[in-house]
């Protein structure tokens, strides 16, 4: 039994340490490659929700920039490039917070 407990922390304890070394837990750090599906896939459903709520008809461009702060959920914290109808190309800054499955968007704001 004390073996399996020594080999169990020998694997846990180095995994935590690069979680807290590399600031994956409660500090915001930029995420490296915001072309990333599951990046962008966060970007589009903050543009839907806010067609869905104002009723405009934003297009995703591209990410500019983007952080994440994991807590006990993701926060994303993106800076989205977004054509309107007349397609013209704004900045919007998205917050939006990922459970599991499941998504909300906090704000999105011209910038």
């Amino acid at each position: 039994m004390m073996k399996s407990l020594i080999c169990l922390s020998l694997i846990l304890l180095p995994l935590s340490l690069i979680f807290v070394v590399e600031g994956f837990h409660g500090k915001s750090v930029p995420i490296k490659d915001v072309s990333a599906p599951n990046v962008i896939e966060v970007a589009k459903y903050a543009i839907d929700e806010h067609n869905s709520e104002t009723n405009d008809n934003l297009m995703f461009v591209e990410i500019v920039e983007g952080k994440r702060e994991v807590l006990s959920a993701i926060i994303y914290d993106l800076i989205i490039a977004v054509k309107n109808e007349g397609g013209a190309t704004k900045n919007y800054k998205a917050v939006v917070m990922e459970s599991g499955r499941d998504k909300i968007l906090y704000s999105f704001n011209e910038v």
